[in-house]
């Protein structure tokens, strides 16, 4: 269902996604230069995959957000220092829901329509990355990936695709520290764990859309990319009795000035990521100490942070890792006051 716009201006936050020259994210620095990326094109070295699933459909019984094909070139860490690419509150009344702002004239030079896979790029511990397109083409389509880089704040999401005993822990943790989340949901596990939705609404965490069927979004027309966020949508509202929150999550950071157009048009912000780890294949998880490394030495102020729910690694360190990001002096907040 479309959301009516009420003219809330999106501010051009640190944000970044797509193809070519890239602008620092809250960071006044000498601009670095990516390649385009796609799937395809990262190592398997551990610093893949953000959304954890391979491109076509999502039905029962598939593993979905949590699968990824890894079939990246052999490419050098130092080649791509520290490149990342798709490693993937209670909903608020209507009055005080955020809205996109729809631009009447865009610029598109960067964010073309057939889209590209979101890449990142990483400098020292603690200091945001950049992203491959810069945050001012970004938020011309109500676009995210991180927050005010001044500010020791961590925004965390969840992509669900299915689900394998993880996200109950993962709620505990997060309702001990009091630290809001967005779940990014697909229809299968929407179909599959109503009740576990449910909680994630009554503990006060946003759910966002993360398309019906998990397709290459590249690939769908209009009428069916609308149709894969309506039916979320639709179906969440079924499920819990309220409208799902304007989130939206392009399946494995893919997307272009069309798909991010045609999701602000729908009422959504696109959520893109800052960090991320390879945590989504669940033959092959990381160690605690290997995923606490990471995930304390790159994080960063304004932090949007991705982990998947299906990662047995996440649920059991995640009360620990929240520990850490606060004694490190963060704090965790809602993505409504990102958007906002």
């Amino acid at each position: 269902m479309k959301r009516k716009s009420t003219g809330i201006m999106v501010p051009a936050l640190c944000v970044a996604v797509l193809l070519g020259g890239l602008a620092g994210c809250g960071r006044e620095e000498e601009t670095v230069q990516l390649e385009s990326l796609s799937m395809a094109d990262l190592s398997s070295d551990g610093e893949a995959s953000g959304d954890g699933s391979s491109a076509g459909s999502v039905s029962p019984g598939e593993t979905g957000d949590g699968e990824v094909s890894d079939q990246g070139n052999s490419l050098e860490e130092e080649d791509w220092k520290g490149i990342e690419e798709n490693p993937t509150g209670d909903a608020q009344p209507e009055s005080s829901r955020p809205v996109p702002q729809i631009v009447e004239n865009p610029f598109v030079d960067k964010l073309t329509e057939e889209g590209q896979g979101w890449g990142l790029g990483f400098g020292d511990p603690g200091t945001q990355p950049v992203g491959n397109v810069s945050s001012e083409e970004l938020a011309q389509y109500s676009g995210y990936f991180c927050g005010d880089g001044q500010e020791q704040v961590i925004y965390l999401s969840f992509d669900c695709g299915y689900e394998n005993g993880n996200t109950e822990p993962i709620l505990d943790a997060l309702k001990k520290h009091d630290a809001p989340a967005t779940f990014f949901v697909v229809g299968h596990y929407l179909e599959t764990q109503p009740e576990l939705v449910k909680r994630m609404v009554e503990e006060g965490h946003a759910v966002g859309n993360h398309t019906y069927h998990h397709y290459d979004i590249n690939t769908l027309d209009e009428e069916t990319f609308r149709k894969e966020l309506g039916d979320v949508a639709s179906l969440f509202q079924e499920i819990t009795g309220q409208e799902i929150s304007p989130y939206y999550r392009p399946p494995e950071g893919k997307c272009g000035s069309t798909n991010m157009r045609l999701a602000q048009e729908e009422g959504y912000f696109t959520c893109f990521w800052s960090l991320a780890y390879v945590d989504w294949d669940a033959d092959n998880q990381p160690t605690h100490q290997a995923a606490l490394d990471k995930l304390t030495a790159r994080i960063h102020p304004g932090a949007l942070v991705l982990l998947h729910n299906t990662s047995r690694t996440n649920g059991e360190i995640l009360d620990e890792l929240l520990t850490k990001w606060e004694e490190m002096g963060y704090t965790f907040a809602p993505m409504s006051e990102l958007v906002q």
